[in-house]
């Protein structure tokens, strides 16, 4: 009986992470193809008017399901407020910081920088956040950021100084993601999602005069209702993966951005990255995913020790 029930456990395991998966998947080339939508946009509007308008189209969506499932304002304690205001100072800059280099640079080399989060956010975490992080993920770090070194090459043929903003933009998510970390459990993530479009949508409509006004065809207002659907359908599918599967399981699948930013890059774009390119993104990648395994292999090896210590006094006293 024993083994049956562990087999359907281990059994529901896998499943759950096989979705979890296929969900983080989907999220990364949900948001490789808003970035695209947004790159063709920026041939005929300016970035504030790009950032803005697609911001109209995702409120309308995050606050429509939002209504549909019932979240109040009230579930934002004011203790949350200073940890709210916090993300969304780390989400408009890391949207203006990626964007300005998106429109300005080959979308598989923007995307190839930021491969570098994971490495970045577990840095951060453990200078800002007091996570144990030991030498072999420092080593880590250490290596996936000389492979940005490689990606970037300030100079090199396909590269500008816009690939500094592509490094920006990661130094202000992992604020974000830090920021996140501190947000009560009880506020509903479509609920941070909301106010994070709101404040955006505010932010670059202030700033608008500084870009301009350009005029809107309606091929523009498609093309980012597109860009605001497939960023909704980012944040619902890349949520559903990291609460179905395993953390350690699902998140290497964010790497499979790249794989689509470089199939749109070469078909939409004619972009074709380099070998530099594709050794750097390599190093990145291996070391990002070592970062996983070894969190994993941490996670077990202190369930093994939390079980012995839990067991062995049962043991005793029953002796």
């Amino acid at each position: 009986m024993s083994t049956g029930s562990g087999s359907g456990t281990a059994g529901n395991s896998t499943a759950n992470n096989f979705r979890g998966a296929v969900m983080m998947v989907i999220s990364q080339a949900a948001f490789v193809c808003n970035d695209a939508i947004m790159k063709l946009v920026s041939a005929d509007l300016s970035l504030f008017q790009t950032i803005f308008l697609r911001g109209l189209f995702t409120t309308l969506l995050l606050g429509l399901l939002v209504w549909y499932q019932g979240v109040k304002l009230s579930a934002v304690t004011k203790g949350d407020h200073r940890i709210l205001g916090l993300r969304l100072v780390g989400e408009v800059g890391a949207t203006l910081c990626y964007l300005t280099a998106l429109f300005n640079m080959p979308i598989a080399n923007s995307t190839a920088i930021l491969q570098a989060l994971p490495l970045a956010v577990t840095l951060g975490a453990a200078l800002f956040l007091g996570e144990a992080v030991g030498w072999r993920r420092y080593s880590a770090i250490l290596i996936g950021f000389c492979g940005v070194l490689i990606i970037v090459r300030p100079g090199a043929e396909g590269f500008n100084a816009y690939s500094f903003w592509a490094l920006a933009s990661v130094v202000f998510i992992v604020a974000r993601d830090l920021a996140t970390k501190r947000i009560a459990s009880g506020i509903p993530s479509s609920l941070v999602a909301l106010l994070t479009s709101i404040g955006l949508t505010i932010t670059s409509g202030v700033l608008l005069p500084l870009s301009g006004w350009r005029p809107v065809e309606l091929p523009s207002l498609f093309y980012l209702t597109g860009a605001g659907v497939f960023l909704v359908l980012g944040y619902l599918t890349v949520i559903s993966a990291m609460r179905t599967g395993e953390i350690s399981f699902v998140s290497p699948f964010r790497y499979t951005i790249l794989i689509w930013a470089i199939l749109l890059g070469l078909f939409v774009f004619g972009d074709v990255p380099d070998n530099w390119t594709l050794i750097g993104s390599f190093i990145v990648v291996a070391t990002g995913i070592y970062t996983f395994y070894r969190e994993r292999r941490l996670q077990q090896r202190d369930a093994l020790e939390l079980k012995r210590d839990v067991v062995a006094p049962e043991v005793l006293r029953h002796r």
